[in-house]
């Protein structure tokens, strides 16, 4: 699998396009913030050949749904996320608003996604794992083949998501990384809603939230 990560908004949110040798991809969290930032994902995606046929959401906060509409409008996709994640969408014009922003509203999903659910294009399967605690229906994404998880908010290097927000809290959030991604194979590689990639060792060994 084909790995590229984009930086987007002003929150800095990465968009990772996953591709294979079919020339189909997956966009997991579309954080374009405006058409100049799409227009970089899309000439991303003609340079290299790929056509999007899955749009996954971990979760709905803002800064991962910014390009939402702009994906729906473009290339007919709407996302997959949690049932749980839903006030989060519908809230989201108010929640940017808060930080200085404007968003139209974010297009009603395609379905929804539950824990241990496999989601696929091409030769790529995803297993979802359910990871509340930043958010009530944050789903993280593995795929076993490649040895790597998109984490979305839930796990970060050196850190994990706030949980202050509503739908969040700590106790769970920790529970749920320990449960549902501390589990995973200590070579897999994370791949963050924010920041660098690390490794589910790397976390286990060195996390301060999680010693």
């Amino acid at each position: 699998m084909e790995i590229h990560r984009l930086v987007f908004s002003p929150i800095e949110v990465n968009t990772y396009v996953l591709a294979d040798k079919t020339g189909e991809c997956t966009i997991i969290d579309c954080g374009c913030y405006n058409e100049a930032e799409f227009g970089r994902l899309v000439k991303l995606l003609e340079s290299k050949n790929l056509k999007p046929v899955l749009l996954l959401n971990t979760h709905c906060h803002l800064d991962h749904i910014f390009g939402n509409r702009m994906m729906l409008e473009k290339y007919g996709l709407r996302t997959y996320s949690h049932a749980l994640e839903e006030d989060n969408r519908k809230e989201s014009p108010e929640h940017a608003a808060m930080f200085g922003l404007k968003m139209a509203d974010s297009p009603e999903p395609e379905s929804f996604i539950e824990h241990g659910q496999i989601v696929g294009f091409g030769s790529v399967k995803l297993l979802a794992l359910l990871v509340p605690g930043h958010t009530a229906g944050s789903i993280a994404f593995y795929s076993e083949a490649d040895g790597c998880v998109f984490t979305g908010d839930a796990l970060f290097a050196g850190s994990v998501g706030r949980s202050d927000l509503p739908g969040g809290d700590h106790q769970t959030l920790l529970n749920s990384i320990r449960t549902n991604l501390l589990t995973l194979p200590p070579a897999t590689i994370v791949y963050p809603g924010h920041g660098p990639e690390t490794t589910i060792e790397r976390e286990k060994r060195s996390n301060p939230y999680l010693l």
